[in-house]
């Protein structure tokens, strides 16, 4: 069996740029309970429908969203940016920001036209309804996601024992995260964990 190697899909194709917006902008109504619920999608489309990105390069990615300040969609962004670099970094910027824009726009809109509006259901049946539904799908959604990301970060077992570990330890008690973050970036810096 011959295994063809996956190619890069160019942005500077404009038929590939708009099939890439057009998945991003479809993609941005999907965000229930934020950015993070789309995860698995964003490690298909980069990782094996257009072939920017390794499995490794994309859970390197990650970590760099999560770690910085601001929204969990930045991971969008870096993303985009990514998949364009290697046209040069003038187009790796442009195309950033146009996935950030792409994957932002069409939520942003929708939010501000419910919420202009949802007042006007506060006693109604199905908000309520439709409002405790919501919980459980979202919750659904993200424990998917946290497994697709242990499952594309963790390559060995010791890796896999300190995620295991911190997961339990997130449950069980209150400590910030920022902790288990800094303890698994030493453990990695010393070599102990690779993923």
């Amino acid at each position: 069996m011959i295994v063809v190697a996956c190619q890069p899909a160019s942005l500077t194709d404009l038929a590939n740029l708009a099939a890439v917006i057009w998945d991003f902008l479809s993609l941005s109504l999907f965000s229930l309970g934020g950015g993070n619920t789309l995860l698995a999608e964003y490690h298909h489309l980069s990782v094996d429908k257009y072939c920017w990105l390794t499995s490794r390069q994309f859970a390197d990615i990650y970590a760099l969203a999560e770690a910085a300040p601001g929204p969990s969609s930045m991971i969008v962004g870096l993303l985009g940016m990514g998949a364009a670099w290697r046209e040069g970094p003038i187009w790796g910027l442009l195309s950033g920001v146009a996935a950030e824009v792409a994957i932002l726009l069409p939520s942003t809109l929708l939010m501000v036209a419910a919420a202009l509006g949802w007042n006007r259901f506060k006693d109604s049946p199905f908000r309520v309804a439709f409002e405790r539904g919501l919980g459980p799908i979202t919750l659904g959604i993200l424990f998917g996601v946290g497994v697709k990301i242990l499952r594309t970060a963790d390559q060995d077992l010791p890796a896999l024992l300190v995620s295991l570990l911190v997961c339990a330890l997130m449950l069980r008690t209150r400590i910030s995260p920022l902790w288990f973050m800094a303890v698994a970036g030493v453990l990695g810096g010393l070599g102990l964990i690779n993923r």
